[in-house]
């Protein structure tokens, strides 16, 4: 993810040297300086120069890499960095117990379409943040797809049932479309290209029209037609109290997830 956000950085113009990374892997984070043209240094050195700290860690290791941090961080003043986590399940309060309370945190949950410049993100910021803090948040998260707000940061907790883990839904869906697909007598290859340009057209058509969703879904169903009897079939076997519970499983375990981080 830190690499997507580098790269997209990069497509929108923005420096090469304006960027400073570093990562416990010395040869991957070699590679990524030469490969983008950006600095490497070590964590203390980036900390005392940054306007933006990015932690793309896992939420095993935050614990240790804020300790890193908070020797060069601890008694700066209004112009020490914004600090911007995308590890999942690590809460705000989590950051400011090794970080400060004083300290700027931003709060992002992307998904992996980032990978390709398609993600879609969702941060909530504490009250240190100001708002040329937060538009700076939004053109890091922006630089590989949408960037929204939400209000409260359990709200976090949705956004990894609903987009976080959201692509893992779709793509079983369009898997067991392909295996009956091929079962009724289609090639595997006939199978996947339609299938997934039938997702990218279903989305980018819903994207770009003025009409709602279900307006969306009613104009191609056409009554007494094959969509009908498909769509009527999903609704009997109770799509919807399965999206509902499995949106509301992912949830709770992202809930359950950031407790046990924590302790």
């Amino acid at each position: 993810m830190a690499s997507s956000l580098i790269r997209g950085l990069l497509a929108q113009g923005q420096p090469a040297q304006s960027i400073w990374a570093t990562d416990v892997d010395v040869g991957k984070l070699e590679s990524l300086a030469q490969d983008c043209g950006i600095n490497s240094a070590d964590t203390s050195q980036i900390a005392a120069s940054a306007d933006v700290i990015v932690l793309a860690v896992k939420p095993q290791v935050m614990q240790s890499v804020c300790e890193s941090l908070a020797t060069v961080l601890t008694g700066t003043d209004a112009t020490a960095p914004l600090v911007v986590s995308i590890a999942a399940g690590i809460t705000i309060a989590h950051i400011e117990h090794h970080l400060g309370s004083n300290t700027a945190i931003v709060r992002c949950m992307p998904n992996t379409p980032a990978l390709i410049g398609k993600g879609a993100s969702a941060s909530f910021a504490n009250a240190q943040v100001t708002k040329a803090q937060k538009a700076l948040a939004d053109k890091i998260m922006q630089a590989v797809g949408i960037s929204v707000w939400v209000d409260r940061e359990s709200h976090i907790d949705t956004v990894t049932a609903v987009s976080g883990s959201g692509p893992a839904y779709f793509f079983l869906f369009m898997e067991a479309m392909q295996d009956t697909a091929t079962s009724m007598g289609l090639s595997d290859e006939v199978a996947r290209a339609l299938i997934y340009q039938t997702a990218v057209g279903a989305a980018e058509l819903a994207l770009t029209s003025t009409e709602s969703i279900d307006e969306l879904r009613r104009r191609v169903t056409s009554p007494g037609g094959t969509t009908e009897r498909a769509i009527k079939q999903f609704e009997s076997d109770g799509i919807r109290d399965l999206v509902d519970r499995a949106l509301k499983a992912a949830r709770d375990r992202s809930i359950e997830l950031a407790d046990e981080i924590e302790k």
